[in-house]
């Protein structure tokens, strides 16, 4: 039940941020850029909007889809570590990007965790 709650409230943050992204494009942000920018943001939008539906997609009983699970977040794991380089090549980015990071490269690799372990156990 734990895991369930967790992957449904963690799941919360790139479905948010993907509809936002999806229907504001850079707005969401509060940025003002070209055409090509705002398609490419509204493109990576539903990439993780994509991706919080797929959590959410293993809440019947999430230790029953080690493969998704692992999957997804290796997809997340990715992105962070792109996010990462941009921090160590641009500079630091605003708190919402930081939290961002701390759910890529932290809470989304617990939950896989915790999910491996709940499965290894069944």
């Amino acid at each position: 039940m734990g895991l369930r709650l967790a992957v449904a409230l963690g799941g919360l943050v790139p479905v948010l941020a993907g509809f936002a992204g999806v229907l504001t494009g850079l707005g969401m942000l509060g940025a003002e850029v070209g055409e090509d920018a705002d398609s490419h943001v509204r493109y990576l939008s539903g990439l993780l909007l994509g991706i919080g539906f797929g959590f959410w997609s293993t809440l019947p009983d999430p230790a029953r889809h080690t493969g998704r699970f692992r999957l997804l977040t290796a997809i997340v794991v990715l992105g962070g570590f792109a996010r990462l380089l941009g921090l160590l090549l641009r500079g630091r980015p605003g708190a919402p990007m930081l939290a961002a990071l701390g759910m890529e490269l932290v809470v989304t690799p617990l939950l896989c965790l915790w999910q491996a372990r709940l499965a290894a156990a069944r």
